[in-house]
């Protein structure tokens, strides 16, 4: 049985519980165990860097993020890879968005710099967006964010409507966006291939770790790749049946830190890691 070498964790439904929040001194006794063993922690998480950074204000320098699905990956504060759509994709898939039919739709444009939105854009979900996107600001053009390194649309529409929205990405835009669904309405644009299992991926080949040494957790259909490309991936309570199917183990769910309690079982040897 190989050593676990790496712990990557998606974020919201996951590490997080309903309230936003984790248990830290917990988790600082663990991590301060990992970093004693060489053991790698990795956020990564469809949410933007700047967000995920504030919930480690005293080892984010130290730790790798995986932020936005895979398309910007750092180790520390070392940028190792930001992604991009070409312009044209930019403007392709921003007319599907604003000709098609899709009740209740609401988008950002995610970029290096920040993420935007068109002025008029819903101010009750921007307001909650803000919590998500922690540089968020206002567009009227797409010309205005030229110089930016765009690499996401993050949309929020009627459940009903998101299997037609994606099937519409896929008809219209193969090869130039992927469409991935995190549940609750929400929808993310990627750049194909930019994923979270390419971002673990680009780590492990940084610091020599193989896959079958990763241990993940993830909730959502954004994480059914690093789920199966992990060795030790595990789905958590919490989590709809497809990416339970995906991953290799089970976890209690993100409101009773099932995060935490197996890494503890993987520090201390227990279950499948004995």
């Amino acid at each position: 049985m190989a050593a676990v070498k790496m712990v990557a964790v998606d974020m919201d439904g996951t590490f997080l519980d309903d309230r936003k929040q984790y248990d830290r001194p917990r988790f600082m006794a663990c991590y301060q165990m990992m970093k004693q063993r060489g053991i790698r922690f990795v956020v990564a998480s469809g949410n933007q860097y700047y967000q995920l950074k504030s919930f480690f204000p005293d080892i984010a320098h130290e730790i790798a993020f995986v932020a936005e699905n895979g398309a910007w990956i750092l180790d520390g504060e070392e940028e190792l890879f930001c992604g991009a759509f070409s312009p044209d994709a930019v403007h392709a898939v921003l007319d599907t968005l604003q000709q098609g039919n899709y009740p209740g739709l609401r988008f950002l444009i995610c970029g290096r710099n920040s993420a935007y939105y068109f002025a008029g854009a819903d101010a009750q979900w921007l307001q909650k967006m803000q919590h998500y996107c922690h540089r968020l600001r206002p567009i009227e053009t797409l010309d205005e964010i030229a110089g930016d390194r765009l690499f996401k649309f993050a949309l929020n529409l009627s459940d009903e409507y998101v299997p037609v929205l994606m099937a519409d990405i896929e008809r219209l835009h193969q090869g130039s966006a992927a469409a991935t669904s995190s549940g609750h309405g929400s929808v993310d644009l990627i750049v194909p291939g930019l994923h979270k299992a390419n971002g673990l991926r680009l780590l492990q080949q940084r610091w020599g770790i193989e896959s079958s040494e990763v241990l993940a957790f993830g909730d959502g259909g954004n994480d059914l790749e690093m789920l199966a490309q992990s060795g030790f991936s595990f789905a958590m309570q919490n989590a709809p049946e497809r990416v339970k199917a995906a991953a290799r183990y089970g976890a209690a769910d993100n409101n009773h830190a099932g995060v935490l309690q197996v890494i503890e079982q993987m520090l201390a040897g227990d279950g499948p890691f004995a």
